[in-house]
């Protein structure tokens, strides 16, 4: 039986180029794709794939925040980040989030089907590009005590803080979310207390620290 893939990438050219090579493969099918994290999110939670080819940067969610719900909430989706970013803290929070496997998108698609059989077989994969320092230190940090302060903020936080440091006003935010206006205020007061910081600036410059988002969101 063909495993079911979900393909999330806000870059066109990206989707258009990978696609055609994962349906080519006997056992696997694309049942469907996205260009924008919360659109993502939604689909995964309705079409439960096998499993998700996440980009990290891609507007409304990151790939990160969408793995910790995937994870939550469907449990039987395995995630696959695909990414252009190499950075040590990139790799170590999206296995935390849970993904299952960490691709360089420099790499050659039997590298990601090496992956893909990888999570067949219960097992995390990493690009080999990354080395094996980079595992260890994951792996010690399972055991220590986090002092990121991207801990402190809730998931849904988390969700307004993305969007309003990709610029996106209260009312706009409010509207991504299917929430309130005062309710987004409520989270911004919260997420602006949580943190120690009192302008948009200071968020967006955490946000990009933190890995929420990047420079080219």
């Amino acid at each position: 039986m063909s495993l079911r893939l979900f393909l999330a990438d806000d870059h066109r050219l990206f989707r258009d180029a990978l696609r055609p090579m994962l349906d080519r493969h006997p056992e696997l099918e694309v049942i469907g794709e996205a260009s924008d994290g919360l659109q993502a999110l939604q689909t995964i939670r309705e079409m439960k794939p096998d499993i998700a080819l996440l980009d990290i940067s891609m507007p409304g969610m990151n790939g990160i925040e969408i793995t910790r719900q995937v994870v939550a909430q469907c449990p039987d989706t395995s995630v696959i980040i695909l990414s252009m970013h190499a950075d040590r803290r990139f790799v170590i929070e999206s296995l935390k989030a849970g993904a299952r496997a960490y691709v360089l998108k420099e790499s050659s698609i039997e590298e990601l089907f090496d992956a893909i059989q990888s999570i067949r077989s219960n097992r995390i994969y990493l690009s080999p590009v990354l080395s094996d320092l980079m595992l260890r230190e994951y792996i010690d940090s399972m055991d220590a005590p986090t002092t990121s302060a991207y801990e402190v903020l809730s998931g849904r936080e988390r969700e307004v803080l993305q969007l309003l440091a990709e610029g996106r006003s209260t009312r706009e935010s409010a509207e991504k979310l299917h929430l309130s206006v005062k309710t987004v205020e409520t989270h911004r007061a919260q997420i602006k207390s949580k943190l120690g910081m009192q302008s948009i600036a200071e968020l967006t410059r955490f946000a990009i620290r933190e890995g929420i988002i990047t420079l080219d969101s």
